[in-house]
């Protein structure tokens, strides 16, 4: 099995043994203000004005399609890249000054394959700032969140591709961080992995933790009650609520009569429409499929907005 090499740890913290930033109650909001964010590689425009704010306890899934900036924009918050222009603050502070304050699970796996589960989390818990008995307890608790006890002493290389997954997610979670950056966390994973990611998440959010989870499954963003943010050619271009993007967004009713014919009508209110279509059939109906409108329709309604 070959796994890529890992990246730089985080810079280790000036402050004391066990701590890792501020407990949720004190945090400022936002955790995150991400305002004006450009950056660009030669010809390539990567981000051109992205802004993002993240309140403690918010899960934001950022959504968008390949090439929308959301791996850029995780690069320079996490302070493994620097931004041409716009201002990132985590907790108030830099990106550079704050990197303990922040978890990263980066979308690529970055595992030392001959590392043990258990010393990849005492190492970048180390480096986090945790110290002795705390370090012990959150490698256990994280062991536990995520379903790793059983795999701790054993080496990276060795492991499933979920179980990489979820060690890899552990290095983020470990030192309780004030800001979680989650990109494609579950890209390929198994049922188990996906469950016990999404039951962690949700746990560290109510917490005070801030989040941001990239991720192409929405029905995943629905199960964590995240809020969106919808990324396009390097900018946010929608940001809200499921509840407030969905609204006005069309439908579809489909009735299939038993004749093998079909009649479909897109529509914002397929309820009304349905009735409507029924009483005007004329004919036996062998089914009957309403849509109403979810997360999928509006990815693809704002994937096709011009940026105008």
């Amino acid at each position: 099995m070959k796994i890529p090499a890992a990246p730089s740890p985080p810079t280790p913290p000036e402050e004391a043994a066990g701590s890792a930033g501020p407990p949720a109650e004190r945090l400022p909001e936002p955790v995150l203000e991400v305002t004006g964010l450009t950056k660009r590689y030669g010809d390539v425009e990567a981000l051109g004005g992205f802004t993002l704010s993240v309140a403690p306890g918010e899960i934001v899934g950022l959504v968008g399609h390949n090439g929308a900036g959301k791996t850029t924009f995780v690069e320079i918050v996490s302070g493994l890249v620097r931004a041409d222009g716009g201002t990132v603050r985590v907790v108030g502070h830099d990106p550079h000054s704050a990197r303990h304050m922040v978890g990263v699970a980066p979308q690529h796996l970055a595992l030392y394959p001959s590392f043990t589960v258990r010393e990849h989390l005492k190492l970048f818990g180390g480096l986090s700032g945790l110290r002795r008995g705390a370090l012990h307890e959150a490698v256990d608790e994280v062991a536990a969140d995520l379903r790793l006890t059983e795999f701790l002493d054993r080496p990276a290389g060795f492991l499933s591709g979920g179980q990489q997954r979820r060690a890899q997610a552990g290095t983020a979670l470990i030192h309780r961080p004030a800001l979680l950056l989650l990109d494609e966390p579950t890209a390929g994973a198994d049922p188990e992995t996906r469950q016990a990611l999404l039951d962690t998440v949700r746990r560290r959010a109510e917490a005070g933790a801030a989040v941001v989870y990239t991720t192409h499954y929405l029905a995943e963003l629905t199960e964590l009650g995240a809020t969106l943010a919808v990324a396009k050619r390097g900018r946010v271009v929608a940001r809200g609520t499921a509840a407030d993007l969905l609204t006005g967004l069309p439908g579809e009713v489909r009735l299939t009569f038993e004749d093998g014919t079909e009649d479909r009508r897109s529509t914002a209110d397929p309820t009304g429409a349905l009735v409507e279509m029924l009483a005007g059939a004329g004919r036996p109906v062998a089914s009957v499929d309403v849509h109403k409108p979810d997360l999928d329709d509006l990815y693809r309604s704002l994937a096709v907005l011009d940026d105008d």
